[in-house]
């Protein structure tokens, strides 16, 4: 379970890329009731996204080339450099090199070897979102990938995450994460492999977030109603909760979740 006490490894921030802030904050807003708030003219277009005056996200224009709407998972790190280089090490590529936010942090992004994108970030003043695994926030993080063997050999490497198979049937394992020297009460979420029929289909390997909602069947007919896409409908996972999956209307991928026994 994601806590804000965070330790390295631990998801501590999150973001979404859009075309459209406008959109964006008024597609966001209907779904979870958040508000937005300014980063200052000085930042671009980025700014926030509360809950009960706590940060939940944040919210920017597309800025690298050839970029398409989507969530950026950012994970703790206490030296953005050194984890730059242990992903180059690894096999991974520097998107964005390490560089200070004003006095908030230090951000870096990466690109898996399998074409995940995904972020660091090294607390300054800012410590990482305020609120998470309680509804309206951050409740877990998820990748898919082309190759999961590969995938927990290179996070491993990276942030020495501790890992535990869970077989979900004849051909799919699920691997839940959990930053190193944590009990499997501070998993964080997970990784499995792309079934040939999502990647037949257009997939392709990438984090995304699941947000924590009361009642996941009325948060999926907000977003639908607001112009989402729906790609998973309303499901039941035993043990672990009733979720879905869904395309906000620029098309980065999100999923909500009401976790069971909350």
């Amino acid at each position: 379970m994601l806590t804000t006490p965070y330790v390295p490894g631990a998801p501590n921030w999150l973001d979404v890329g859009t075309p459209d802030l406008d959109a964006s904050t008024a597609f966001y807003s209907a779904v979870f009731g958040w508000e937005h708030r300014s980063a200052g003219p000085e930042a671009g277009g980025y700014g926030f996204f509360e809950q009960d005056g706590g940060t939940v996200a944040g919210i920017g224009p597309l800025t690298e080339e050839g970029a398409r709407p989507s969530w950026t998972v950012y994970f703790h790190t206490p030296d953005a450099d050194a984890t730059a280089e242990a992903v180059a090490r690894a096999g991974g590529s520097v998107r964005v090199a390490p560089a200070d936010v004003l006095t908030a942090g230090r951000a870096a992004a990466f690109t898996d070897p399998a074409g995940a994108d995904f972020a660091v970030w090294q607390p300054g003043d800012t410590q990482g979102l305020d609120l998470v695994a309680v509804p309206g926030s951050l409740a877990r993080t998820e990748l898919y990938t082309t190759d999961a063997k590969a995938a927990k050999a290179f996070y491993g490497s990276v942030f020495s995450w501790q890992t535990r198979d869970v077989p979900m049937g004849p051909e799919l394992t699920y691997t839940v994460l959990a930053p190193a020297g944590a009990g499997p009460a501070a998993a964080h979420g997970g990784l499995m492999q792309l079934p040939q029929a999502n990647l037949d289909a257009g997939s392709t390997p990438e984090w995304h977030p699941y947000f924590e909602v009361s009642d996941c069947d009325a948060t999926l007919a907000r977003a639908t109603e607001a112009g989402a896409t729906v790609l998973i409908p309303v499901t039941d996972a035993p043990g672990i909760g009733r979720f879905a999956m869904f395309l906000d209307p620029v098309g980065a991928l999100l999923a909500v979740i009401t976790t069971a026994g909350r």
